[in-house]
């Protein structure tokens, strides 16, 4: 099943809602907490699964994107779930954007100041960017208001630099210290979060894991100062997104008050730890966080596809990991 035009998307998108209605009823009725719920999408079915919580959002930007469930690469069982996304911006249009995104559900959707895990298996198809075109594959953010202003980036991402895999986290702006500068002569202390504080934005972002056989340098050069309100404890390396299937697991806790704890697995090796500021308090914000994935990116003159299998959802990392250990609580 491929959606290859506005006409077609709508029609994909009126089934699934269809089709998925009574699933998220009872998945909203079976518990009082919606952080709470375990939820789990193989796209075996050629359609999201009611069980899943998961839909294509039908927006403008979205609606040049294709969603296509597919038997040709799969991570496991017969079917898994292609996004991509064509050149679709007007020339010149710097704040447009081009992706392919599936949403969680608003009726399952956690507080933002729970904990909730989260696992999804992630192919990156050739050919692989190479450029450092604002690329996303993955990202969890704070509910806005509807009409409220402001632009608040994810609290958490799964990013690519230059073809070369990221994870950010971002909250509102605090201390960061000019690597080279007085405080920081001779680069962080140990467990300091590498970041950039985002003037504009009012925003302060962190990289908090890399590539393995990569080193600061082979990513952005704004990344250049030390943020000691996020501390990083760093277990291993994410693996190249050139080979092959990677098994994601992350815990997203936002605390935008020092309070926040992410967590890092990918293919059953823990990657990172991150503690501290991490998230959004500023006026407009809602109660809730969500997640989505697939394909995000400023505007391109290629196209870019994604290959997404087995997302799983629930409140404890057991409910979500496949392989290796689970971190201590």
């Amino acid at each position: 099943m491929r959606l290859g035009s506005i006409d077609r998307a709508c029609r994909l998108l009126c089934l699934t809602l269809a089709l998925g209605g009574m699933g998220r009823s009872a998945l909203a009725n079976s518990s009082s907490d919606p952080a709470q719920l375990i939820l789990r999408d193989d796209f075996e079915a050629g359609r999201f699964a009611p069980e899943g919580g998961l839909y294509y959002k039908n927006n403008p930007e979205q609606r040049d994107g294709s969603v296509t469930f597919q038997s040709r690469n799969v991570m496991t069982g017969h079917s898994a779930l292609t996004l991509s996304v064509k050149p679709a911006c007007p020339p010149l249009q710097r704040r447009c954007s081009e992706r392919a995104e599936v949403w969680e559900t608003p009726e399952v959707l956690a507080g933002y100041n729970q904990t909730v895990w989260y696992g999804f298996a992630m192919f990156m198809d050739d050919p692989l960017p190479q450029d450092d075109g604002r690329y996303v594959m993955a990202q969890w953010k704070r509910e806005i208001i509807p009409g409220a202003k402001g632009d608040y980036s994810p609290f958490l991402a799964l990013r690519l630099y230059e073809g070369h895999l990221g994870v950010t986290v971002e909250t509102d702006m605090i201390e960061a210290f000019p690597i080279g500068g007085a405080a920081r002569p001779n680069g962080c202390l140990p467990g300091e979060a590498l970041a950039v504080n985002r003037q504009a934005a009012h925003q302060t972002r962190a990289l908090v894991a890399i590539e393995s056989g990569m080193a600061p340098a082979n990513y952005p050069a704004y990344f250049d100062s030390c943020a000691p309100g996020i501390m990083v404890t760093r277990h291993a390396d994410l693996p190249s997104g050139r080979k092959g299937w990677i098994d994601f697991v992350f815990r997203s806790s936002p605390g935008p008050a020092g309070n926040g704890h992410v967590e890092i697995i990918a293919n059953g090796v823990h990657v990172g730890t991150v503690k501290g500021h991490i998230g959004h308090s500023g006026p407009g914000l809602d109660k809730n966080q969500y997640f989505k994935f697939g394909p995000y990116r400023a505007p391109n003159p290629q196209n870019w596809s994604l290959t997404f299998d087995d997302f799983r959802r629930g409140p404890r990392c057991t409910d979500v990991i496949r392989s290796g250990q689970c971190p201590a609580e």
